[in-house]
């Protein structure tokens, strides 16, 4: 039998909490029904590291972008980004595409390359995971 040292995988172990925590989080919050339409969708974590001095510039280019997306896109179907209560400059976004043409459509747009262009210096790490929605349920209003 193997023994395991915990503290030995510690990050590991609190990364892959932290991915399973936000995503169960996100499955929670958003749907209304959409499994028949999610086959050709592309979802992805966008899992981000912001300088702390330039938390409050990069929300506002973030939403800016966001806000953006969702109004001139029809391909770009959801948006969710959350903080870390612990550490509000880990941020986790929950990016929902029609497909990979319409991501591919989107980071060619001139608000994302404006986002892109102004986040630059207050990204510290970003991690990008494509994940496979499995279920989503909303209440309908809300």
């Amino acid at each position: 039998m193997k023994i395991i040292n915990f503290e030995t995988h510690r990050g590991k172990i609190q990364k892959t909490k932290g991915l399973l925590l936000c995503l169960f989080f996100f499955l929670l919050l958003f749907g209304n029904g959409l499994y028949a339409q999610e086959k050709n969708q592309m979802v992805r974590l966008a899992i981000i590291k912001v300088d702390p001095l330039q938390l409050e510039a990069y929300q506002v280019a973030l939403k800016e972008q966001m806000n953006a997306a969702i109004l001139k896109e029809a391909g770009v179907l959801t948006y969710y980004a959350v903080a870390d209560k612990s550490d509000p400059s880990k941020i986790t976004i929950l990016e929902i595409y029609a497909d990979n043409a319409a991501y591919q459509t989107h980071i060619t747009k001139a608000h994302f390359l404006k986002y892109k262009e102004t986040v630059k210096d207050m990204v510290t790490s970003l991690e990008l995971v494509d994940v496979d929605l499995i279920s989503s349920l909303n209440k309908t209003g809300n």
